[in-house]
């Protein structure tokens, strides 16, 4: 591996403009990379390599003339396959589009990476319908983790994960409805943000924002540093017209967030499934670390907690899962991968009428003013994501294992920002990352905190496979 395809999407594109190294030659580096991991892998979908070359020597071309177009001039970047980009198929995993029509615009995240001068370079893997902890699909099979390949990457932005801890893209796009984003990039090591909910355009991304579910979920940037995350938050923020649900709230700059004014809570168990001892060693490491430059670390947890999952839960499937079996029909996709089958399982008790729909919104609204109440006393939480590092393929339906996930789904409910970065690992080499989570519109102190634990614990290393 060269030495170029470990460093930051920011580092790479300042080599570019210093004309260190061309945008094609970067691009070409990159592509040589996936074909010599994909085949353990299988972290992409679709490899976009003559576009990626043209507009590679199109980059080149405009920075020979003075005319770069923005902070990530050259680079490259990955996207995930439920987010659309023009003249490419967006199958989000399911056999009722694996034929679908080209999309015929990019998806407005898309769009504004590209405005930067950011070049798509692959499409990434996902569960069926992107419902799944793993990312597998009757389409284009199983995603392995790049540092354990028995292992699963996560799901459902797992394709992105593994193709970026691999150094195949410095930088790409997921999505996050119950720890989608993060999950993953804790599995394979890398960092990543499920930013507030309508904090960016949803705007082409495949399943549509609509109804009540859009209130948990984002999509977010994807990175193997905690800087790129800062500056794709920065180009990637604001209205676009179309997703009526973004406000126009302006993103706060981590570098002026004053750590020394920050109270800290950590915990290790949410009251409903505690973390293994390796994760939780690895969270308090992170809480210790932090205490001298910060203003107080308490081990401490909102007392709603554990009530998470079940919310989740409840607002995913209020019908029992009978909606999701209805779109997945009506779109062809009347065979499903057996991990999307074991989610809409688990929906089942948690069907209910228009009474029990009006509970439920009386239940979030509780959870929600408990969780703003916390923050009253503390800025930041450290926390797991998840109950152990990366499963072994298949057993992320299992009843213990998914209970574990309520640990990202804690802040889908709440709609609260949440950054990982790894902090450790394994006794068998596996990531370990730690969750950081802060209230709504305050991605500011969660990059910031990410940042200094990334610069205080080591961040994502390469895998060796």
């Amino acid at each position: 591996m060269t030495r170029i395809l470990t460093l930051s999407a920011r580092q790479q594109a300042r080599l570019v403009r210093e004309r260190q190294i061309s945008s094609r030659e970067l691009v070409a580096a990159h592509l040589e990379r996936i074909a010599a991991v994909n085949p353990a892998l299988n972290a992409t979908v679709e490899v976009l390599t003559d576009r990626a070359l043209d507009d590679a020597a199109a980059a080149d071309r405009e920075l020979a003339d003075g005319n770069p177009r923005g902070p990530l001039h050259g680079v490259p970047f990955s996207i995930k396959d439920s987010i659309e980009q023009a003249g490419t198929r967006c199958t989000a995993g399911t056999l009722g589009r694996k034929n679908a029509a080209p999309s015929t615009a990019d998806a407005t995240l898309v769009a504004r990476l590209r405005r930067a001068g950011a070049i798509p370079i692959a499409r990434t893997n996902l569960p069926d319908l992107l419902f799944a902890f793993e990312s597998s699909n009757l389409i284009y099979g199983q995603t392995n983790n790049p540092y354990e390949l028995t292992r699963t990457c996560g799901g459902s932005s797992g394709g992105e994960a593994a193709l970026i801890a691999a150094c195949g893209s410095p930088l790409g796009l997921g999505s996050d409805a119950a720890g989608s984003v993060r999950l993953p990039a804790a599995f394979c090591g890398i960092a990543g943000i499920k930013p507030t909910s309508g904090r960016l355009p949803r705007t082409g991304h495949f399943p549509p924002a609509g109804g009540w579910l859009e209130m948990v979920w984002q999509i977010g940037p994807m990175a193997r540093r905690v800087e790129d995350l800062i500056d794709a938050m920065r180009l990637l923020t604001g209205p676009d017209g179309i997703d009526a649900t973004v406000p126009d709230v302006p993103f706060r700059e981590p570098d002026q967030v004053n750590l020394t004014d920050l109270r800290v809570a950590f915990y290790t168990d949410n009251g409903f499934s505690a973390a293994d001892t390796e994760v939780s060693a690895v969270v308090r490491s992170a809480a210790q670390a932090i205490a001298p430059a910060v203003h107080s670390v308490a081990e401490a947890r909102p007392a709603c907690l554990a009530a998470a999952y079940d919310l989740e839960m409840k607002f995913i499937g209020p019908d029992g899962g009978d909606g999701l079996r209805a779109y997945l029909r009506g779109m062809g996709s009347t065979d499903v991968q057996e991990l999307l089958t074991g989610w809409l399982d688990k929906l089942a008790p948690y069907r209910t009428d228009l009474a029990g729909l009006a509970r439920y919104w009386a239940e979030l609204d509780a959870y929600r003013a408990e969780m703003l109440r916390f923050v009253r006393d503390y800025d930041v939480i450290l926390c797991p994501v998840y109950i152990h590092p990366a499963l072994p393929h298949g057993e992320s339906i299992r009843d213990e294992n998914f209970r574990g996930f309520s640990h990202t789904m804690a802040f889908n409910v709440a709609g609260w920002p949440g950054a990982v970065v790894r902090c450790g690992e394994s006794s068998t080499g596996l990531p370990i990352a730690v969750q950081v989570v802060a209230a709504s519109w305050r991605e500011d102190i969660v990059l910031r905190v990410a940042l200094w634990l990334e610069e205080a614990m080591g961040g994502w290393k390469p895998a060796v496979y």
